[in-house]
Order: structure tokens, then sequence, then C-alpha cells
């Protein structure tokens, strides 16, 4: 068990970003365990014949299945929307001395082993071998799915910001993770290993990840004090083609089957690239289409750094079956260092 102690200050300090560096390091527990990341496996079946000619052993060797992987890793990010050439600086980055102690850190899990001491032999080389190897294997595993991970992961964002500021701390955490439970100033966090975390007024970041599925990590002090945990609707992201749509018949009859089934969509925030791709259509007919639920208030978008994301409004819940978004159920109650990657 992990305890996140929040001092007065931290409460206020909790906020949310996500990392293209951590789902490339996560994902690659998902390639050495797929049985233990079925949800993932369409993924993982896509991406093999990309990978082939290409040599994962030493990123392999320092991101096991299961137990701890080098901090160094998976820096924490520092903006909340950062992108991967900037968190790939930062890995190329640290200090060959931290290179050499996480590497041969020792975990319950598992005890480095020979390969490991090898490595740390040479932290430099061993370092720019890592960095490479993850550049390539970015372009060649994620970045092609990047649009719509980063799509489920904002809408994520947007729904706990609208909580926390509906329902405060308590609305953040309350529905997280089944691990992850909010008493009374504390933060407990079912984990294989003890830890009090003292936040100390560096308050807590919130990372969202698709490939952290379907568990929770956790990441305390020296480092920022960080907690990863899957978005809602994780189990959408490698679905295609049309959504089901309660209430169909009646609703397409009233404002057309592809109107139908957006507003069946946006059960959870969506941006157009993400909607697009669920429903097998161009990202041009969905802005037509939102275009004129949006004039109907029937949806609404909100802007996340450069992108658009769209939630139904208390109008387009009741029509779409009576089932409230959470999003807009946040929106309509608002009154005026260690980790285990």
């Amino acid at each position: 068990m992990i305890e996140f102690v929040f001092a007065p200050d931290d409460v206020a300090r909790v906020r949310f970003a996500f990392s293209p560096v951590w789902e490339l390091v996560l994902s690659l527990r998902v390639l050495g365990d797929p049985s233990g990341h079925a949800l993932h496996l369409p993924w993982a079946h896509a991406v093999r014949p990309r990978l082939r000619g290409l040599d994962l052993e030493p990123l392999l060797e320092v991101v096991p299945p299961a137990g701890y992987a080098p901090d160094f890793l998976t820096p924490p990010p520092d903006t909340p929307l950062p992108d991967f050439a900037a968190e790939l600086r930062t890995v190329r980055a640290t200090p060959p001395e931290v290179v050499v102690f996480e590497l041969l850190r020792r975990d319950r899990a598992q005890r480095p082993g020979p390969r490991r001491a090898e490595m740390a032999a040479d932290p430099e080389g061993t370092l720019r071998t890592l960095a490479d190897l993850l550049e390539r294997y970015w372009e060649a595993a994620v970045e092609p799915f990047w649009p719509r991970i980063r799509d489920l992961l904002e809408g994520d964002v947007l729904r706990r910001t609208q909580a926390q500021a509906a329902h405060g701390t308590a609305g953040v955490f309350d529905d997280l993770h089944e691990a992850v439970a909010w008493r009374g100033g504390t933060l407990r966090v079912e984990r294989p290993w003890e830890r009090i975390a003292h936040l100390a007024g560096r308050g807590l970041l919130l990372v969202p990840s698709v490939f952290v599925w379907p568990g929770v990590s956790a990441m305390v002090p020296p480092y920022q004090p960080m907690l990863s945990y899957p978005p809602r609707g994780v189990a959408t992201l490698w679905e295609t083609g049309p959504p089901d749509q309660p209430r169909a018949g009646a609703l397409a009859a009233l404002i057309g089957r592809r109107r139908a089934e957006l507003l069946s969509a946006l059960s959870t925030p969506a941006a157009t690239t993400d909607l697009a791709r669920r429903m097998d259509v161009t990202a041009g007919a969905v802005s037509q289409h939102l275009g004129v639920l949006r004039a109907c208030g029937l949806v609404t978008g909100h802007r996340l750094g450069r992108r658009v994301l769209y939630v139904r409004t208390p109008a387009g819940d009741a029509l779409a079956g009576g089932q409230r978004s959470d999003a807009s159920a946040s929106r309509r109650s608002v009154p005026g260092g260690e980790s285990d990657t």
C-alpha cells in the first residue's frame, strides 16, 4: 500500500497531464505479456509486423512485464500537454550516476542480472542506446496510433477537471480506480510495496494512461509524486465502426442517422478525429454534423490546448436516452523516488 499524505496546500496542487513517453514505456509491458493486457491485443497484433528488424532486447531488459523499471525512462511530465520530442530530450539528459543507480536497483520481484550490470558499466552508451530505441519504437508502434490515444486522454482530463471544479478533490478520486481510495486527506493506492509519501507542498500529478490498464502505477519522492491510471472509455480505444444506438430508430428519424450516432457516441468527451475513427467517416463530415448539433444546443465544445473536445449538453443527454455523460453531469452541478512503472 502506498499512502500519499496531503498537506493543505497539496489539495490545491492536484493537476493533470499525460505523457507520450509514459505510454511508450508502458506499451512495452503489453508486448512482454500480451495475455495480461488483453484489451490491447488488437494494437499488439497490428504493431508486431512494424517491429520486424528492430532489436528491442535492451528496452525489454530494463522494462520487464511486471515490477520495477528505471524511473529515468518515464520522467514526470512538466507541462499538461507534453510532446514526445521534449520528453525524449529529458530522458537523454539523465545524469550517468542516475542511470547506474536505477539500472542496478533491486525490488522484491527481481534482482538485476548480468545483462543489467553490463549495461550499467557504460551508462552513457546505454542511455544513448535506450533513447535511440525509444525514438524508433515510438515511430513504429505508438505514433501511428497517437491521435486516438490522445483523444481519449484529453477527454478524461476534461471530465476530471470538471469533476474537480464541481466536487473538489473527492470528485477527482471517487471513481479513479478500484485500487485508489481517498480518505481524510490521504490517498491510498494498493500496490505490492509499502510507502508513506508526504507530498509536502509538491502536490500530486495525475496521468491518465491507456497502456497502464488494467492497473495503476505510482511514482513517489524524490521524483514528482505521480499516479497513473486508465482513462474512462479505454475499452473503446481499438473499436471501429458506428457505436451502439439506444433508441436509434426514433432518434435517427428525428435528427438523422449520423447525428444520432454522434449524440450517442458523446456519452464521454471526444474530439472530431476520435469520433470520425469510431464512426468510420471523414472528420469533415463529423464537423458538419457537430455544427448542426451545436446550433441546436445538443452538444458543446471545450478547448483543451490546441484541440476541442465535444460533450453533450443536458438537452443532448435527455434526447440520447436520459444517460448523462460524466462531463455533463459535472457541469450541471457546478455551483456558480520510486515507481512501479
